[in-house]
């Protein structure tokens, strides 16, 4: 089989990595706007470089079988629509866009075509994960009343990253409301969102805010809490505790979690905590390359397509609303339903 991937900064030659080691990968072709990135990452893992437009006119080679898409957030919706054009299925990081518009159009592309599109939600190949949302389906919980979802990057991106980022709600705390739906199997109802830009003055310049906190209601009362965090010096913590009736559990709860316990005979602060998302989460970023490349050659159901980024993007859009508005939210306000 043979792969296109678009885009080769860090993410994209991680997964040109993982691809090069796809068994039933034969031959990996990269690009990038900048080609001499592109030459890089060919070199680093054995693809051929080729210019972007080549992936869809198979100018110089064949054309690829699938095409995985992480370049910038903006090149995103125009690629899917060409991958649909081209009949290509297509693998693409999140998020399909930074706004709803975006997204709907590069969706009714799609489905013109009838082509696959996969999103890059890495967290639902994550064991921890998916253990909780097979103890919530079968219910070892009993009701679910509570759930709290935490995500906390160890320090800030980029400045010139935050204008072109969509704000901590569209590129952070998306990821805690797609698994939120995917481990719960509801929707959110309403949102109540707050956020705090007292960090760097870089997040206030931007219009965007370093620290945030949603309360969702879901659609059978459970209520959930998600909070984000770009300045979290312990390091790179990512958790979801559930609590039912009968039990409660816990995702992302281990030897590196960065978190010390204040009690005299609680665990001490982790020797080797997470450093970051590539780290916590290559598992998970080589389960859901696997899972399209199955997908592709049609020996797998899509396991997250279009739409899932479509309902995780409302809930942040309604966020921001929240946020800005200091008001609930409820779904029903936000298009795309």
């Amino acid at each position: 089989m043979r792969i296109g991937l678009i885009g080769t900064g860090r993410i994209g030659t991680f997964h040109a990595e993982v691809l090069s080691r796809h068994p039933a990968v034969d031959s990996l072709l990269v690009a990038d706007a900048d080609p001499e990135r592109a030459a890089v990452a060919a070199t680093r893992t054995g693809a051929s470089a080729v210019p972007v437009d080549a992936m869809f006119t198979g100018e110089g080679h064949a054309l690829p079988d699938a095409l995985v898409i992480c370049s910038a957030t903006a090149a995103h919706a125009p690629l899917i629509a060409r991958a649909a054009r081209a009949g290509l299925p297509a693998f693409c990081e999140k998020p399909i866009a930074l706004d709803l518009p975006g997204t709907l159009g590069a969706l009714a592309e799609v489905e013109a075509a009838g082509s696959i599109l996969q999103l890059g939600f890495m967290r639902r190949f994550d064991a921890g994960y998916a253990e909780a949302r097979t103890a919530v389906r079968e219910g070892r919980l009993g009701r679910l009343h509570t759930v709290r979802a935490v995500t906390s990057d160890p320090a800030p991106p980029p400045a010139d990253y935050l204008p072109l980022s969509g704000g901590l709600y569209r590129d952070c705390l998306v990821h805690d409301f797609d698994i939120l739906r995917w481990v719960t199997g509801r929707e959110v109802r309403e949102v109540y969102a707050t956020g705090s830009d007292a960090g760097p003055a870089m997040f206030r310049e931007a219009g965007d805010v370093d620290t945030a906190a949603a309360l969702l209601t879901l659609d059978d009362g459970t209520l959930a809490t998600a909070t984000a965090t770009r300045c979290n010096g312990a390091g790179y913590d990512v958790r979801m505790e559930l609590a039912g009736e009968l039990d409660q559990i816990a995702v992302g709860l281990d030897d590196r979690t960065p978190l010390t316990s204040a009690e005299p005979e609680g665990p001490g602060a982790p020797p080797k905590p997470w450093p970051g998302f590539l780290e916590r989460f290559a598992p998970a970023y080589e389960a859901e390359l696997d899972a399209f490349v199955r997908l592709a050659r049609g020996e797998l159901a899509n396991p997250c397509d279009g739409r899932e980024a479509l309902h995780a993007l409302r809930i942040a859009e309604a966020c921001e609303i929240s946020r800005r508005e200091r008001r609930p939210v409820a779904m029903e306000e936000i298009p795309g339903g």
